[in-house]
């Protein structure tokens, strides 16, 4: 079981096929497991890395609450990138692992290829916005520490069926990384310079505008719109999921070998 060492705090992370680099990152109180059933699709032709972010699944769970932030868990991302050899990646996740690509990009944007972002929303520009969602994390934290992993059992798809040691690191990690602290994020979506795919669930009701508002934001963005999916969506549609995403690398890939050839 591969784990890279962040200062006394494992972070679980798995490598499937060989290729160009493809980062992928859970949401929140989700695992690396929730991409399962895409494992054989995207690692044909690609280096596919998942992993399990701090207080989830198979990585640590510290007792510190500041071990749990947006600023470690992207030097988590950069650290898995230099434990697998990739200098760059394509870089993408779903909700809260797609905020925290779109963070990735804005620390390190020499690094990453192209960003997939899934059912995600890009952070608040209004003060009082960021505080009515900071206030639903803390109460999700406490519910965690009151209830445990049942709250999970009324989750959605990609989080029902997961598995978590205990439910000590996911009330941490609502409070230190689901919880957001400035607007940098949102502010740097028009400073993208790399090719970016959305793709958002039709049901995924409370993540359509922001879909769309990223989709206006990031200069050249593609957006796709799944049917019959909800926030899970490559867990509600997963072949229509794969047939957005496969053209999207497949056109990466051709640029590249163009590129070379030029």
């Amino acid at each position: 079981m591969p784990t890279i060492d962040r200062d006394g705090v494992k972070i679980y992370y798995e490598v499937h096929g060989a290729g160009p680099p493809l980062l992928l990152t859970h949401g929140y109180s989700s695992t690396s497991g929730m991409w399962q059933g895409q494992i054989e699709a995207l690692s044909k032709r690609h280096q596919l890395v998942l992993w399990d972010m701090r207080g989830h699944g198979r990585s640590d769970y510290p007792d510190d609450p500041a071990a749990y932030s947006e600023a470690l868990t992207v030097a988590d991302m950069a650290a898995l990138l230099d434990a697998v050899g990739a200098r760059t990646a394509i870089v993408g996740g779903l909700s809260l692992g797609g905020y925290m690509s779109l963070a990735f990009y804005r620390a390190h944007a020499e690094r990453v290829r192209a960003l997939l972002i899934i059912d995600t929303g890009p952070g608040f520009k209004k003060d009082e916005a960021r505080e009515v969602w900071n206030k639903r994390a803390h109460d999700t934290g406490d519910r965690f520490e009151r209830e445990g992993l049942d709250v999970l059992k009324s989750a959605s798809r990609e989080r029902s069926s997961v598995t978590h040691r205990d439910a000590s690191g996911l009330a941490r990690a609502a409070r230190g990384m689901l919880t957001q602290r400035d607007a940098r994020v949102i502010e740097s979506l028009p400073d993208i310079r790399v090719p970016s795919l959305i793709v958002v669930g039709a049901d995924d009701t409370p993540f359509l505008a922001a879909s769309d508002y990223m989709a206006a934001k990031i200069p050249g963005a593609q957006k796709v719109v799944i049917p019959a999916a909800g926030h899970a969506v490559n867990i509600d549609q997963p072949q229509a999921f794969i047939d957005v995403v496969l053209p999207f690398l497949d056109g990466l890939d051709a640029r590249a070998a163009k590129k070379a050839a030029s």
